[in-house]
């Protein structure tokens, strides 16, 4: 499949403007050093809790009539399960949501008050269900990442650091961008590579959930079995692979993959909380973890870019972080 491009970016920015939200590049003075200082992306900030409202928009606007006509389902633990479903709505679309029976009750519960259906399953049915469904009833499937108009959206994430980085003055050496089936690293990656040419894009995932490291350090697309990464605390990086298209972009456009440890997701989220005032889920905090603790890791350069990618956190989760 062809890598998505600049156009294919740009018609995604049109199709999701006045739905996702444009968010700021925030500095973060508590975090600066004599090595370098951070900015943070807060898709925390968008309709759905985090970065997914712009892929799912974006490929729900671009359904032809027919296609809209027939419905959709998605699979996701949460974030993607949210966006689809909000997206759904906006546009009129019937939709069916699939979720592991492992998913946070608060983003459970949060698909379900768009009105959309939603049936829960073990982990391992997670992403057979979904092709079942289409079988019986002739939905349109639209997967969690790996979908050319996904990527796209998520790349809109992208192309707003690149010209806020700008508009900033800003010398920007490294975007951090957390890591899961590789659809928002794969978009992000794209859009800074073909707008910013000597920027680094640097993917972070879990200690316990590696297999994107593993597949771009070997060259070779290597799935981890379900009881691996759903070890993690990051719920919504648990996937057991890169998709095949996200992973061709990862190739393409990423120059690393970095892990960070359980307790420092838990004390990047903490400190996203208590300094920059932003809730963030353990797998919102990787990327910020990265910068916070495996500097050394990491590409030479001052300027960091961590994408907070969401802040769909169980309350008492949340509270638990924070007491530590």
């Amino acid at each position: 499949m062809a890598l998505v491009g600049l156009a294919e970016l740009a018609q995604a920015r049109e199709r999701i403007a006045g739905v996702a939200v444009r968010t700021p590049l925030l500095p973060c003075p508590w975090a600066d050093d004599e090595h370098g200082s951070l900015y943070l992306k807060p898709e925390n900030l968008q309709p759905t809790g985090a970065f997914k409202t712009r892929g799912a928009y974006n490929r729900l606007a671009a359904l032809t009539p027919e296609e809209a006509a027939r419905g959709v389902v998605a699979q996701s633990s949460g974030n993607h399960a949210q966006a689809v479903a909000y997206a759904a709505r906006l546009l009129g679309i019937k939709a069916v949501i699939v979720m592991p029976d492992t998913s946070p009750a608060v983003k459970v519960e949060a698909t379900r008050s768009y009105g959309v259906e939603v049936r829960l399953v073990t982990p391992e049915e997670r992403d057979t269900v979904p092709l079942e469904l289409v079988e019986e009833y002739g939905y349109v499937h639209v997967p969690p990442y790996d979908d050319p108009y996904v990527i796209a959206g998520q790349g809109t994430t992208g192309l707003e650091i690149a010209e806020d980085a700008a508009a900033l003055g800003l010398a920007l050496d490294t975007v951090l961008v957390p890591v899961s089936g590789g659809g928002l690293i794969a978009g992000t990656a794209a859009a800074l590579k073909l707008t910013m040419p000597g920027v680094r894009v640097v993917g972070v995932e879990p200690e316990l959930a590696a297999d994107a490291q593993q597949s771009l350090r070997t060259g070779e697309l290597t799935r981890w079995p379900v009881e691996r990464t759903y070890r993690t605390i990051a719920d919504g990086l648990r996937t057991t692979s890169l998709g095949r298209l996200p992973f061709e972009h990862v190739q393409a456009y990423v120059d690393d993959i970095v892990t960070v440890s359980e307790d420092e997701i838990r004390a990047a989220a903490a400190v996203l909380a208590r300094r920059a005032r932003i809730v963030a889920e353990p797998s919102g905090a990787v990327a910020t973890a990265a910068h916070l603790f495996r500097r050394g890791e990491l590409p030479p350069g001052r300027t960091h870019v961590a994408v907070v990618s969401g802040g769909n956190v169980d309350p008492q989760l949340l509270a638990e972080l924070l007491a530590v």
